[in-house]
């Protein structure tokens, strides 16, 4: 049961031969795909300075995202982001370095909370006077690391938490984003803006966030590298909640290496923040140092069995994927671990509990007007025109009413929920697995504002959402022009294990494709 889809897997849809139908052309670029171990080598040498590069996404922004195929991908630019910039590069040049992230620019996803002048607004027209007082404790840590707030990336309205019957990446104040491979396919979501962002080169890296899918769906249909945390190494703390249980926030980057990078600059303790994993021993604090291009070698790897004979596209993709691992020198173990989701009824009654118990505590915190999910249902529907103009708020209002975190229908959901990972644990130990992995998604469906969403019948990150176990998703390939990712999961606070085996899988396979900006995949 995946976090919003309650309604229906569809089957997959008919391949059509590329049909190029957009000229539209990315300007030529030397940042183009540039790494952020290669812009912090330039900014070194005195070849490239943080302003110049913030100038230049900015610009890219203005072209890409704003005209050009408007992908819809950033709802706001910080006004401050030069002026960070050029103060991160007077720091470099009198000898203050605060780590490989200074003077990178990134994006955040708009439900995360920063102190300046932009809002945080998960999307939503309500909530448009929402300027916070205090930033994220994760955007602190992003400050200290030196990195430049580019600004915000749109999203699926509250990380699609509102309807099941919604478009991913479609938002009242940020509308459509649109996939930079084909245009007229979903990014998925909700953390579309951050990775079409990413993927259209338009920032060096960002964070989105998930419960659910959020992060690992949209990373395989834009073809860039995604990691969902273990629940606990990255504070949720001024984050727009849905669930206590299963949200994170995590990277985006066009490598391993890049979302590595970033993975250590938002992680970190916070006190504020009972997570359901606590960490049993000292954490890392530079997750780049677990870059092993050998990182296969003697690693037993399990793989989904029901996975397969779905779609023989993604077979295809999925077998030589097993194929470069076991090269690599991994050994597959055919298994069956997607079961454990099976839990009839018991997410969705989680997520709507503690939803409305969330998102009530963080309104009446904010400098919002509307101070809880009632005030926000009356303004939905007071400003239903340009609020829903194409789906409900039938997850709003299931959600209203439920009663507290005391209820028994509650707590005996939750237990349903917190048994998986010890069933995961169970099953990694069993079999003596390294990691499972799977398809992360089928590839990218029509964007249907009338319908919603058309899910393929993949997906194989709902065990990693439900254990609060950290996964990592990849490009697995190409499918008719359009991207298709591989997730990795491990047990809790094992994201090294993770970075080595899908760091030597990226070196042994080079997926990842820089987006064409298609029009359509084919005609009938």
């Amino acid at each position: 049961m995946k976090r919003r889809n309650f309604i229906r897997l569809g089957s997959a849809a008919g391949v059509f031969a590329v049909m190029p139908a957009f000229a539209w052309q990315p300007a030529p670029s030397v940042y183009a795909e540039m790494t952020v171990a290669e812009m912090t080598k330039r900014m070194q040498s005195g070849r490239l300075t943080s302003l110049a590069l913030t100038h230049h996404y900015l610009d890219e922004i203005a072209r890409t995202d704003k005209a050009g195929p408007k992908l819809a991908s950033v709802i706001e630019l910080n006004p401050d982001a030069l002026r960070i910039a050029a103060s991160l590069d007077k720091e470099r040049k009198s000898g203050k370095i605060r780590g490989p992230l200074h003077g990178i620019p990134v994006l955040i996803k708009d439900n995360i909370d920063t102190a300046d002048q932009m809002k945080t607004t998960a999307g939503s027209l309500a909530l448009l006077d929402n300027v916070a007082s205090k930033d994220a404790f994760l955007v602190t840590r992003l400050r200290e690391a030196g990195a430049v707030i580019l600004g915000k990336t749109n999203l699926s309205e509250w990380a699609n938490f509102r309807s099941t019957r919604s478009s991913s990446g479609w938002s009242s104040r940020g509308g459509q984003t649109r996939n930079p491979y084909v245009l007229d396919r979903s990014p998925c979501g909700s953390s579309s803006g951050s990775a079409v962002a990413v993927a259209a080169n338009l920032c060096a890296v960002a964070v989105g966030t998930e419960t659910n899918g959020s992060i690992a769906c949209p990373a395989s249909m834009n073809g860039v590298v995604g990691i969902k945390p273990t629940v606990g190494l990255v504070s949720r703390s001024g984050v727009i909640p849905i669930s206590k249980t299963q949200d994170t926030a995590g990277p985006f980057g066009r490598t391993v290496a890049d979302a590595a990078a970033l993975l250590g600059a938002i992680a970190g303790r916070d006190p504020a923040d009972l997570a359901q994993h606590t960490a049993s021993q000292q954490l890392p604090t530079d997750y780049a140092a677990f870059l092993d291009a050998d990182g296969l070698k003697g690693k037993r790897i399990g793989v989904e069995k029901t996975m397969l004979k779905k779609h023989e596209g993604i077979d295809d993709l999925l077998a030589k994927a097993l194929e470069q691992m076991n090269a690599a020198g991994a050994e597959i173990v055919e298994i069956e671990y997607m079961k454990v989701q099976q839990l009839p009824g018991a997410e969705s009654l989680v997520l709507q509990y503690e939803f409305k118990d969330g998102i009530n505590r963080y309104l009446s915190k904010s400098n919002a007007k509307i101070k809880s999910l009632e005030g926000l249902i009356a303004y939905n529907k007071a400003n239903k025109a340009k609020v829903m103009p194409y789906f409900g708020q039938e997850l709003f209002e299931t959600s209203q009413a439920k009663g507290d975190l005391n209820t028994k229908e509650y707590k005996e959901a939750l237990e349903k929920i917190n048994s998986v990972a010890g069933t995961l644990s169970d099953l990694l130990d069993k079999h003596r697995l390294d990691a499972l992995c799977g398809p992360s998604t089928g590839a990218a469906w029509c964007i249907d504002l009338v319908n919603g969403d058309f899910w393929t019948g993949y997906g194989s990150y709902g065990p990693a959402a439900l254990s609060g176990f950290p996964s990592i998703t990849l490009p697995m390939g190409m499918l008719s022009g359009l991207p298709v990712g591989i997730s990795f999961l491990c047990k809790a606070y094992q994201e090294p294990e993770l970075i080595r085996i899908a760091y030597a899988y990226e070196q042994a396979s080079r997926n990842r494709v820089a987006p064409e900006y298609v029009r359509s995949v084919g005609r009938l």
